[in-house]
């Protein structure tokens, strides 16, 4: 593909996260590799001090185009170099190594927010953002639960939206996100469960899978043992499941379910399924950071644009050490790029 013809390529905007992580060390060393600008049309926002120290850190040097609006992307003749756009949203001196600070969570709403102004002018087609902190940002103004709900409300998203975690070829969603385990049930419904399998399967086709294959897990421990441990099966997610299985489908029936929690990852990592709708946080995310932590992706699915992060943090532990590992985010960005083409060629027809 070329990275030259401006119409070709979807305009992708990265961050650099929390300015007291190892984000801009990971976009440094993203960029480092010239494949990057051969997959989109990149932008990079962030404040110029902090891009410095990346890639100071990163022990790199990338070469950027200046820009001053995110208007001018798409009509670079040339992409062949990111585009930089430069931004001032927080004082080097305002910002400690390894802490969650107001300063730190104000500068990555900010610059957040101007993304989301960029997607609502139709200026890109994308996003992949460096890890955050949601206690830096909860004290620096978020007023939603997590950045998810912010994007949504910013963008006008009144339909059903959730987060995706992905590992390699395996994504799931879930039913339930960041609530107390002890409401996790009031939220179960045969619409939600629903909504999210849909979600997820149109996701996987946008993210270039042909024919994804989704499993539905149970709720309650052996999938409820025909109710002595829990009706939510009987009651809400088998019919979800029958229902969802009715449905006229291009090649295939993609639903299935439900299976028992400790066993239905087995069954993906043998290749029997490319998603797990599971029902709560944990149910999920334990499979999928033990099965490779490192390599993680978070979608943010439901969004009029999709936006993509690695599933790991902030790593306040390593920061300013140099052994930032990018692979998480090498990972989140090519899903941005190819999601993002899709969303471009559906654009253009």
């Amino acid at each position: 593909m070329s990275n030259t013809t401006k119409s070709s390529l979807p305009v992708v905007v990265l961050t650099l996260g929390d300015p007291a992580g190892i984000g801009a060390e990971l976009i440094a060393r993203l960029l480092e590799n010239p494949e990057a600008t051969t997959h989109a049309n990149i932008v990079l926002i962030g404040d110029p001090w902090l891009w410095h120290e990346g890639q100071r850190i990163a022990d790199v040097h990338v070469k950027t185009q200046s820009i001053s609006y995110f208007s001018e992307v798409r009509q670079r003749p040339d992409a062949s170099l990111p585009a930089f756009l430069s931004v001032e949203t927080v004082n080097q001196k305002d910002v400690h190594l390894g802490k969650a600070e107001a300063a730190g969570g104000r500068s990555v709403l900010q610059i957040l927010d101007l993304c989301m102004d960029a997607v609502l002018a139709g200026h890109v087609d994308a996003i992949c953002f460096a890890p955050l902190n949601k206690q830096a940002m909860k004290l620096g103004g978020l007023s939603h639960e997590d950045e998810l709900h912010h994007f949504a409300e910013y963008l006008g998203v009144k339909g059903y939206f959730c987060e995706f975690n992905t590992l390699g070829n395996l994504w799931t969603s879930r039913i339930s996100s960041h609530v107390p385990l002890k409401d996790v049930a009031s939220y179960l419904s045969v619409n939600r469960i629903m909504q999210a399998s849909e979600l997820i399967y149109q996701s996987l086709l946008d993210s270039g899978v042909a024919e994804p294959k989704v499993a539905i897990a149970a709720f309650n421990p052996h999938g409820g043992d025909g109710g002595v441990c829990g009706r939510e099966e009987i009651d809400i997610i088998e019919p979800a499941v029958r229902e969802l299985k009715a449905r006229q489908w291009p090649t295939h029936a993609p639903f299935d379910g439900p299976f028992p929690a400790d066993t239905i990852f087995l069954k993906a990592q043998a290749g029997e399924f490319q998603a797990i709708v599971t029902m709560y946080h944990d149910q999920g995310q334990i499979a999928i950071k033990l099965l490779g932590f490192s390599r993680g992706v978070t979608v943010q699915g439901g969004l009029p644009i999709p936006i993509t992060t690695p599933a790991h943090g902030t790593a306040y532990d390593i920061v300013g050490k140099g052994r930032a590992n990018p692979d998480a985010t090498w990972h989140a960005f090519r899903i941005a790029c190819r999601m993002g083409a899709a969303r471009l060629s559906r654009k253009e027809i």
